[in-house]
């Protein structure tokens, strides 16, 4: 499955590729697509079986499942 992992921070998005690639998934850090919205402008988009979320990640703005209409958010950072 594919999904992508939008950030507050770039330095977030990089170290989150880091942690993707170092699972064995494929990750590719990129500039997020226009219907998503992001706070840093980079996303990294993944291949991988499941939803990679890491609790202790808190850069995380949030995270989509890539679907053939487009995308799904399967987790989203609270706002408090």
């Amino acid at each position: 499955m594919t999904y992508i992992a939008t950030f507050y921070s770039h330095f977030g998005a990089i170290r989150y590729q880091k942690i993707c690639k170092e699972k064995g998934y494929s990750a590719k850090a990129m500039p997020v697509p226009r219907n998503l919205s992001s706070s840093c402008g980079t996303c990294v988009k993944y291949e991988a079986p499941e939803m990679l979320l890491d609790k202790e990640h808190d850069e995380i703005e949030q995270i989509v499942l890539c679907t053939d209409d487009g995308y799904e958010c399967l987790w989203k950072a609270s706002d408090s």
